[in-house]
């Protein structure tokens, strides 16, 4: 009984590991991803909810760290999962514009990863008129 136990438990532990989107430190992989968000014209106190696609082009899986807007009005949503090589992923953001001026606005939110250089910024850009 004892036996199967551990014979048990060694299994387990190694299908555990075998995962195949494991990233390992000092891994650095590459992002293909749009710069510019372009939500268009959009009335004073809607809501743009962007749906920002990174496909991850190199050969390691990619871990996105942390997802950080420039200011209050933006909040961001993403999986933590690692993303494997050739597989996409996808940031939600949204910019509530009663919090914003009226005109084109820009809002940046910056992507930190296993990438070289480590962050990319992408810009939600919108024209908001009343």
């Amino acid at each position: 009984m004892k036996k199967m136990i551990v014979f048990t438990v060694l299994i387990l532990g190694l299908i555990s590991c075998s995962s195949e989107t494991e990233a390992e430190i000092g891994e650095y992989t590459t992002i293909e991803v749009e710069k510019n968000y372009d939500a268009g014209t959009v009335a004073k106190g809607e809501i743009i909810e962007a749906k920002i696609e990174i496909k991850n082009t190199g050969d390691f899986p990619l871990v996105i760290a942390n997802v950080r807007a420039a200011c209050s009005c933006t909040v961001s949503e993403y999986s933590e999962d690692p993303v494997a090589p050739g597989e996409k992923a996808y940031i939600y953001a949204e910019v509530n514009t009663d919090k914003t001026g009226k005109g084109v606005i820009t809002k940046p939110i910056t992507i930190s990863a296993n990438t070289r250089p480590t962050s990319t910024e992408v810009k939600i850009v919108a024209k908001v008129i009343d």
